[in-house]
């Protein structure tokens, strides 16, 4: 108890006796020692709860669909065991052989998700720098021990939790675990115990990045003893959710059951009515009919057609971790989403300019070198604002290259001056390094032979340091009319939700720097102008914000940031300007707070907390939640939303493990696209569900009723060969029929609603009646050139009357039968096929003849009719059911 309540004090404890609890120095640990403790605490890495493969195998059979299809093929392997009933065996074992096939394929997906999720593991902190018996070196960070010095440098993630003993200007960016968004500095002092964790400028966290500086820290706690190691333990041994859509299969699956056990009653009953002599018969051909009536193919086609999608999501940079997924972003109606990364390009972006007494624009966005500089609208020479945007380039800690390293203010500034041609190369001789009290930071230069003070900070804090100003090419005195004239476009500037920064210089001789009177040194300087700056909206978001409007999904912004920017940013791409911050919350009931989800567009200065209350709020308000989040303590917020969205490429890894999906580039759009592939793939599954149902609806019937007057109408092996190939090649076709144009035009499906509407349920039992009546008219008339022919003709009816059912949905749909090549080669396959068995010694083992010119001109004629028919059915189901 007592070396655990140490553990906990880190950062109230003086550096000796940390040295003395980790039994360490200065010099780090021997080669010798730190092998030992790595045997003892184990590698510094945190172990998800990880499914086995043999788990994740098992688990593709505990859809209620594919355990309502293991218990049709038990059925039919033990009816095949009685006498005279052997071709039953084929059914079993060719349904046995689809639930495999499934499974395997279904597998194969989520474990291709797993692996890229751990190959986006590997690339977080994979080295880290330490003193070994006093000596640097490079070792994988899984290698870390508690009693380890590390040394830390600018552009690095923390790769464990560490005390810290030495800093130079160290910041640290800790929004991933505190939800904190600006860079936190950093002090080797030692603070009282109640410090809470988001305040110890003292220790850094495992995760978290070093922006500026560098420092020399012991680490304290490794693996699943970090910060971050207690809240993946935490989300770890929450239980997994169900999806919507694995909630709506269920439904499915029970609405086929009740079906298929309604017929058992049904038959069995008409057939005890005819035949009470024959009980055991009749319960045998009732059971074998409901068999018939399993839609053998659709677990395979709902899961080919999922991982179709999450195909297509992959290359547009959606990483599902779960196929049902896929089909849940469909059901969404409420976005919640990041600001910074998501919304925004996340690189801080000078855009005004104010200098030589004119505001100007800067053009271009990101870390891009390439812009121009406008006043009033027209491009100017760059050379023209050389004093201000060198200041910028010169008082400054940040390194500009292909991946930028330092504070994202000060890139932007660097990116700003590299427009204008600006890299200056001065000697630095001193900085007076910012502080969150002091606001400012100034670097003295050595500039053509002599030195130049620069400075920048917060424009009031500046001001006050100004005694002149530069204009016109001449140093001016600074009057009292001027800085308020300043001060107030300072506050029109930040207005507009841009973050301005003001810059001064000063010529100083060699008797200051050597007294390095930082007083002396920070007064009377000359004042150059200001640069205004922001992270700006993604070019593509207001877009998909419009699309979201459409479609009826209300998007909003929940946000560490401050008011001002959030709603600026809001603005520009069109969410909404109702705003609340965090702070408020904080003072709502539970009845309250549902109240104000739904009137609100934007939450400024919240935590994760607030995220999690917010997200539970529209939860209970039945709406179907998606939340974005990058940081470890967004991870429960993740877990509990209905489709859970990490970064991949700011994201932590907790974050990433409580998600159900990962955006690989962080981009708002691409979840909008997942959307619209998620809604894509319902209508898909609800075609081919309808499809299929209807299919063997019309089979059950059309045989239970032709054996009421004494015929078997169609074989069991005939009826296989009609589920599993003949209807199932065309069913697979529709699962990639490409989305509608106007799929992002409607308001998300309800969320109680399931694959089988009222509107569907009506048209499976209409059609499915009306096929049933057709064929077996078909049959009928067959039977005057004898029994195999008209099971010949009422076989190939089946195989044909897909055209009549595709072309009915597709009408109801809107499609054109060219969207969709794999459907046109589907059936004509399926054609093809059945002409193979009619026309071909295959014939023989399906127990049919050779089709002459009166066969199918009566075919022929029945599809014609079946087509007006059914067109008539859909039209009255639609208006009248809705």
């Amino acid at each position: 108890m007592e070396k655990e309540a140490r553990e906990e004090r880190w950062h109230a404890l003086p550096t000796d006796e940390i040295f003395k609890v980790l039994k360490t120095s200065e010099k780090g640990l021997s080669e010798e020692e730190a092998k030992k403790r790595l045997s003892s605490f184990g590698e510094n890495k945190i172990e998800f709860k990880k499914k086995s493969y043999v788990k994740l195998f098992l688990e593709q059979f505990k859809s209620p669909l594919v355990i309502m299809l293991i218990v049709a093929a038990l059925i039919s392997y033990f009816i095949s065991l009685m006498p005279g009933r052997h071709e039953h065996l084929y059914d079993s074992l060719l349904i046995f052989a689809i639930v495999i096939a499934n499974a395997i394929f279904g597998f194969t997906q989520e474990f291709k998700a797993e692996k890229a999720l751990e190959a986006l593991a590997k690339l977080a902190s994979p080295y880290a720098i330490v003193l070994r018996s006093g000596e640097l070196k490079k070792i994988k960070s899984e290698e870390l021990v508690p009693g380890d010095v590390i040394m830390l440098y600018a552009g690095s993630i923390v790769p464990a939790d560490a005390r810290l003993l030495e800093t130079q200007e160290l910041a640290v960016d800790e929004s991933s675990l505190t939800g904190e968004s600006m860079p936190v500095r950093k002090q080797a002092i030692t603070l009282k115990v109640e410090t809470p964790l988001a305040e110890r400028k003292n220790m850094v966290y495992s995760g978290c990045t070093i922006v500026r500086g560098q420092a020399k820290a012991v680490v304290v706690a490794t693996g699943a003893k970090t910060e971050m190691g207690k809240i993946a333990k935490e989300i770890s041994q929450q239980e997994e959710k169900e999806t919507p859509f694995e909630q709506e299969l269920t439904s499915l699956s029970k609405k086929i059951s009740l079906v298929i056990l309604g017929i058992i009653i049904f038959i069995a009953l008409v057939q005890i009515i005819r035949n009470p002599q024959e009980p055991i018969t009749i319960f045998l051909t009732a059971i074998a009919l409901a068999v018939a009536a399993v839609p053998e193919g659709l677990p395979a086609v709902v899961t080919l057609s999922l991982a179709l999608g999450t195909r297509v999501m992959v290359k547009r940079k959606a990483l599902v971790r779960k196929l049902s997924v896929v089909e849940s972003l469909g059901s969404v109606d409420v976005i919640c989403t990041d600001k910074t990364g998501t919304l925004t390009e996340n690189r801080m972006t000078v855009t005004k300019l104010y200098f030589n007494n004119r505001l100007y624009e800067v053009t271009g966005t990101g870390y891009e070198l390439v812009g121009e500089f406008l006043w009033r609208g027209k491009k100017i020479q760059a050379k023209e604002l050389v004093p201000l945007l060198e200041a910028g380039a010169v008082c400054n800690n940040a390194v500009l290259q292909k991946n930028p390293i330092g504070d994202p203010t000060e890139i932007a500034l660097l990116v700003s001056a590299a427009k204008a041609g600006i890299r200056p190369n001065y000697k630095r001789v001193l900085e007076i390094e910012f502080t969150s009290e002091r606001k400012m930071m100034t670097t003295v230069v050595e500039k053509e032979k002599k030195l130049v003070a620069y400075s920048k900070g917060a424009p009031e804090i500046l001001l006050e340091k100004c005694s002149h100003i530069y204009e016109g090419g001449r140093i001016k005195p600074l009057s009292k009319k001027k800085k308020e004239e300043l001060l107030k476009l300072n506050e029109a500037l930040a207005s507009q939700a841009l973050r301005v920064l003001a810059f001064a210089f000063k010529n100083i001789s060699k008797t200051f720097l050597e007294k390095r009177n930082q007083k002396m040194i920070e007064h009377d300087m000359v004042f150059l102008g200001f640069q205004a700056m922001i992270d700006p909206p993604r070019k593509e978001v207001a877009r998909a914000v419009r699309i979201c409007k459409k479609a009826g999904i209300k998007v909003i912004m929940v946000t560490g940031d401050n008011l001002v920017t959030a709603m600026a940013i809001a603005k520009q791409i069109g969410i909404g300007v109702r705003a609340m911050e965090g702070k408020a919350l904080d003072k709502l009931d539970e009845k309250e707070m549902r109240e104000v989800v739904e009137e609100t567009d934007i939450f400024a200065r919240v935590s994760p907390h607030h995220k999690l209350r917010i997200l539970k709020a529209l939860q209970a308000n039945g709406h179907v939640v998606a939340m974005t989040g990058d940081g470890v303590n967004d991870a429960p917020a993740l877990k509990a939303a209905d489709v859970g969205i990490a970064m991949g490429q700011r994201g932590t890894d907790v974050a990433r493990e409580a998600s159900d999906m990962i955006l690989l580039d962080d981009n708002f759009a691409t979840i909008v696209e997942a959307v619209r592939q998620g809604r894509t793939m319902f209508v898909n599954i609800r075609n081919f569900v309808n499809y299929l149902l209807t299919s063997n609806f019309a089979e059950v019937f059309a045989v239970f009723f032709a054996s009421l007057a004494g015929y078997l109408p169609i074989t069991a092996v005939q009826l296989l060969w009609i589920n599993l190939l003949t209807d199932g090649f065309p069913a697979l076709a529709l699962g990639v029929d490409p989305p509608r144009k106007d799929v992002m035009q409607k308001k998300p499906k309800p969320k109680e609603e399931g694959i089988i509407n009222k509107r569907l349920g009506w048209l499976i039992g209409a059609i499915g009646m009306k096929k049933t009546i057709m064929l077996l008219a078909i049959f009928f008339i067959g039977l005057s050139r004898g029994l195999e022919t008209a099971r010949t003709m009422l076989f190939t009816g089946f195989v044909l009357y897909e055209f009549v059912r595709i072309a009915v949905i597709r009408y109801q749909e809107k499609l054109s039968w060219l969207s969709n090549k794999w459907l046109l080669y589907a059936m004509a396959l399926s054609i093809l096929l059945q002409l193979l068995v009619i026309y071909t010694p295959l014939g023989v083992f399906f127990g049919v003849t050779k089709l002459g010119l009166w066969s199918w001109s009566i075919l022929l004629g029945g599809i014609a009719i079946g087509w007006i028919t059914a067109l008539w059915i859909t039209k009255i189901v639609i208006r009248y059911v809705g």
